[in-house]
């Protein structure tokens, strides 16, 4: 099937358009599959800490200032994902939320890697964390660059 392109774009205008698309519909899917991914993640931190935490990570929460601890934890995780979500719907918030998203993922992933040094091994689920985060830096990163090299579409 042939391709037929609107009129007046041609060649390499019509490839740049294709690619620059590409590239904002991966951007919108990277932030759109955090927020959606890590709203689980906010409510076992937060929703009823003293349930979920022993259950999914064997920690406590039998006092309030840990709840409390967890529960200020959920509202940064549902803020940022509001402003992913935010991120994927208008254009022009899309690059502060890939640069929110590579910071956030980054330092949790440089905090979990301290604490695989000083600590020790944290179990399987945290350590896919890791793992997952250090992936998602990588994303972002990888997005982020390639949105610099775009110029503004003709």
């Amino acid at each position: 099937m042939r391709r037929v392109w609107p009129r007046g774009i041609k060649g390499d205008q019509a490839k740049h358009r294709e690619l620059t698309m590409r590239i904002a519909s991966m951007q919108r899917n990277l932030l759109l599959g955090m927020a959606i991914g890590l709203v689980p993640v906010a409510l076992s931190y937060g929703g009823m800490p003293q349930t979920t935490l022993p259950w999914l990570y064997g920690a406590e929460a039998d006092d309030v200032p840990t709840r409390h601890f967890f529960r200020a934890i959920m509202g940064l995780y549902l803020s940022l994902i509001v402003f992913w979500l935010a991120g994927a719907l208008r254009a022009v918030l899309r690059v502060p939320a890939l640069w929110s998203l590579f910071v956030f993922s980054l330092g949790l992933a440089s905090g979990r890697a301290l604490s695989l040094a000083v600590d020790g091994w944290p179990g399987f689920l945290l350590f896919g964390y890791l793992l997952a985060e250090i992936a998602l830096a990588a994303a972002a990163a990888w997005l982020l660059t390639k949105a610099k090299k775009q110029p503004d579409a003709p």
